[in-house]
């Protein structure tokens, strides 16, 4: 099943899918680690969701929710 990153629960681990958006935020997901066939687990979400911290590629991330909602993942059960 495939979510965007922004609807992950703290702890949840899965597969990026895809990456949807275009131009300059999508160049920059991509410079940033974020790209299909990496496993991503989110650490943190703020009160309101806004920012999301997760763990990409071996390091710590802070996304906001525009952009994690661009990012889908499977999630690993």
């Amino acid at each position: 099943m495939l979510r965007t990153l922004n609807e992950l629960e703290k702890g949840e681990t899965g597969l990026i899918k895809n990456v949807t958006g275009e131009g300059r935020i999508r160049r920059r997901l991509f410079d940033m680690g974020v790209t299909p066939g990496a496993t991503v687990v989110l650490r943190k979400k703020a009160p309101l969701g806004d920012p999301i911290e997760v763990t990409v590629r071996g390091y710590e991330l802070t996304l906001r929710k525009e952009e994690a909602k661009m990012v889908y993942v499977e999630v690993n059960k």
